[in-house]
C-alpha cells in the first residue's frame, strides 16, 4: 500500500502545473487552489502536497498564501504537506501552527549542516526533505541553482542529520508525463532506507503507479507518491490512483 499526494502548486495564487520546474512553462488549471482541494477530498484524497511557488523562487514563503493555507485546513479531513521557500525555524512553525502536518524542506537543510541537524532535530515526523534531483546532482532554491552534492551522499547525509522521511524528486521527468524514474528512485530509497520515501515526477497514469507498487515489492521504504500533472489532464483519475496503490485494481 502507498500514499497517494495529489499536488496543489501554486503561482501567482492560482493553480499551475511547471515542466521540468521552469516557472515559465506554467499552465494554469484552476484561479481557486480551494476548488482543486475539494475535488481532491471528494475523489477520496486524504493528504494534499502544496507547493508555494512564489516562495521556493525568492526564498521566503509568500505572506499572502496563510490564507489559502488556513482555508485549506478549514475543508477538514485532509492532511497537507506544505512546501516551497520554508527556510527558517519560524517558517516552520508558522506553518505548522496554521494547521499543516508536514513541511517539506529542501534549501534550509542543503548548505550547513549544524543549520540542518538542528531544524531535523527540532521538527522530526512534522518535516521532510526534498531530493530534488537533475542529473544525479541536488538542485535548490526552487530547482533554479545545482549544486555539487550527488543524490547519494546528500540523502545519506540527511539521514545522518536525523531526517526522517524523503521526498525524491525527478527534475527531468516532473510535469512531463513522460514515466516514473524507477531506477533513480530506487537509488534514493536504498540511500535512506529505512526511512520512508516519497515518489515525485514523471507520473503519467496507471502503468506507473503499477511499476512504483512492483518497486515498493523490492524498496520496502517507499511509502508514497505524489501526482500532479496527469490529475489535471485526465491521463489518471485520483480514485484509480488510489485503488492501485492500496493493491487494488482498477476499474
Amino acid at each position: 500500500m502507498m500514499e497517494v499526494f495529489p499536488a496543489i502548486d501554486i503561482q501567482d495564487g492560482v493553480c499551475v502545473r511547471l515542466q521540468q520546474g521552469r516557472f515559465d512553462s506554467a499552465s494554469t488549471y484552476s484561479s481557486d487552489p480551494l476548488e482543486i482541494a475539494v475535488r481532491w477530498k471528494d475523489a477520496g484524497a486524504t493528504w494534499l502536497h502544496v507547493v508555494d511557488l512564489d516562495g521556493a523562487r525568492r526564498g521566503m514563503p509568500t505572506p499572502a498564501l496563510s490564507s489559502v493555507l488556513d482555508r485549506l485546513v478549514a475543508v477538514g479531513g485532509l492532511r497537507i504537506q506544505w512546501g516551497g521557500g520554508i527556510r527558517t525555524a519560524d517558517h516552520i512553525t508558522r506553518i505548522l501552527n496554521a494547521g499543516a502536518t508536514r513541511v517539506v524542506l529542501g534549501t534550509a537543510v542543503t548548505q550547513e549542516r549544524t543549520r540542518a541537524a538542528k531544524l531535523l532535530g527540532e521538527f522530526g515526523e512534522a518535516a521532510a526533505v526534498a531530493v530534488d534531483a537533475r542529473d544525479g546532482l541536488v538542485a535548490i532554491n526552487g530547482w533554479q541553482t545545482d549544486t555539487d552534492h550527488s543524490v547519494a551522499e546528500f540523502t545519506c547525509e540527511m539521514k545522518s542529520l536525523g531526517a526522517v522521511r524523503f521526498i525524491a524528486t525527478d527534475i527531468a521527468t516532473d510535469g512531463m508525463l513522460s514515466g516514473v524514474n524507477t531506477v533513480a528512485l530506487a537509488g534514493v530509497a536504498e540511500a535512506a532506507s529505512p526511512m520512508p520515501v516519497i515518489a515525485s515526477g514523471g507520473v503519467a497514469g496507471p502503468d506507473d503507479i503499477r511499476r512504483l507498487m512492483q518497486l515498493q515489492q523490492e524498496s520496502h521504504n517507499l511509502e508514497g507518491v505524489i501526482v500532479g500533472k496527469a490529475l489535471y489532464t485526465g491521463s489518471l483519475q485520483l480514485g484509480e490512483a488510489l485503488a492501485l496503490a492500496q493493491g487494488g485494481q482498477d476499474g
